[in-house]
């Protein structure tokens, strides 16, 4: 199973004060590989030269885990991270990681199992995997 993590669900460690990777790995309940799009990784070297204060820190330290965890960065057939994730996730093989209202909504219609987080403290599935 590859959990892939969107370039907003990466920013929560510094925005919140959460371990991600400790949550996940709290709750799933069968082997998995953690995986970011290659576009995701784009997004995040971006925020990191553009923006200022807590987003380019937050982009920073997302950038420093994605090497730290050995998170998996996948191929991306476009630049844009969310349309990426929508063409790599497949329903029974992937679940998502993500707070993006539009791209949850564009996921659950085709089938794949989301991950969020919840109450700014803990990450939870928005439906059941599998």
């Amino acid at each position: 199973m590859r959990v892939i993590l969107d370039t907003n669900f990466l920013l929560i460690p510094v925005q919140f004060k959460v371990d991600i990777v400790h949550e996940i790995k709290k709750i799933m309940h069968v082997p998995f590989e953690l995986c970011v799009m290659r576009a995701t990784v784009e997004e995040l070297k971006n925020i990191q030269k553009t923006q200022k204060g807590k987003d380019k820190d937050a982009a920073a330290f997302a950038l420093r885990m994605i090497d730290k965890v050995h998170i998996k960065v996948l191929k991306s057939g476009t630049s844009y991270a969310d349309q990426a994730i929508l063409e790599a996730a497949k329903p029974k093989t992937h679940i998502v990681a993500t707070q993006d209202r539009l791209l949850k909504k564009q996921l659950q219609e085709k089938g794949v199992p989301l991950l969020v987080m919840r109450q700014k403290k803990k990450v939870m599935f928005l439906n059941t995997p599998l």
